[in-house]
């Protein structure tokens, strides 16, 4: 009997896969690189130490705590060498799709004879919204579960080239990416196409989901910053954020209010809003990265839907 190893988007998940009693060892993918830094070299001592010094400065993690919870988890999956089937199960948002591409380039390497296939949420029969893996019933995962895809060595090829292109410093290379539809990775397109959004605009400098914030702030009647958080969870977006990266956005444009309790924009957050003004001078820093590019030294035109390097 084949031996299988689970790899899972997150520890909700992971609790919730445990109840469908399926056979195999499950890892838990406890990382978040859609945001900060990242290197190519999955796993490696230099990769662990960029992520550690961005979520330690960023989100205030501490040592002991991305040692328990990242480093050990990360241990446990290059200790599990026995399984030759490994199944993903990630997501259709930004969040999880860079993920997934960072698991399958360190699958590439260190598991090259695994027969490995995907699960991935996302569109369901007769459903107009997508949904994340634990929305879905016990029934539905396991629907997703036997109907999973096996990914072939072209692929797991090419999900590596995209992680790749998502760590370099220039992601006018992602623009040209072509031929999704050859692969079985059905969100990938969309998701490569929502971090070039997360570039600053030429328009007001703010990318496409801080401009859908300041929408939110001004279309909403919002009481206080926990109503405001709570609002842009659930406005549909193709990133995946939680509370935390939120809130971290709200820091940086909070400048841009009067007040979050009530939430009321300032007169500079109105021209931002409205185009009558450019805040990318007050908001350009040489420390914010995407992947692998610095975030502001590029922007993204909206009517061409095109990246230009500065």
């Amino acid at each position: 009997m084949n031996s299988i190893l689970h790899i899972t988007n997150g520890d909700s998940f992971t609790q919730k896969l445990k109840q469908l009693n399926l056979d195999g060892d499950i890892i838990t993918w406890r990382e978040m690189l859609c945001e900060g830094k990242t290197l190519s070299s999955v796993g490696s001592e230099s990769f662990w130490k960029t992520r550690f010094e961005f979520l330690n400065k960023n989100y205030k993690v501490s040592k002991s705590w991305f040692v328990e919870k990242t480093l050990k988890e990360y241990r446990s999956l290059c200790n599990h060498k026995q399984q030759d089937q490994i199944v993903l199960w990630f997501e259709y948002d930004l969040f999880c799709q860079v993920n997934m591409l960072a698991v399958i380039s360190w699958l590439k390497t260190h598991r090259r004879h695994a027969q490995i296939s995907l699960v991935c949420s996302g569109e369901q029969e007769g459903q107009d919204r997508l949904f994340a893996l634990c929305e879905l019933s016990d029934e539905q995962l396991r629907q997703l579960y036997d109907n999973r895809v096996e990914l072939s060595q072209d692929d797991i090829e090419y999900a590596d080239y995209v992680w790749q292109l998502y760590c370099s410093d220039n992601p006018m290379r992602l623009e040209n990416l072509g031929d999704f539809g050859n692969y079985q990775f059905d969100y990938l397109e969309e998701a490569v196409q929502a971090h070039l959004r997360r570039f600053p605009s030429l328009r007001n400098g703010l990318n496409s989901f801080e401009n859908q914030v300041l929408s939110i702030a001004e279309e909403k009647e919002l009481a206080s910053k926990i109503e405001f958080v709570g609002a842009v969870l659930q406005e549909e977006n193709p990133y995946g954020y939680g509370d935390s990266q939120i809130n971290r956005m709200m820091g940086r444009l909070k400048p841009l209010f009067t007040s979050f309790n009530p939430v009321k924009l300032s007169k500079k957050g109105m021209q931002v809003l409205e185009g009558q003004t450019n805040y990318y001078a007050f908001l350009r820093n040489n420390e914010t990265y995407l992947g692998g590019a610095l975030k502001y030294n590029f922007l993204y035109n909206n009517d061409s839907e095109r990246i230009h390097k500065l």
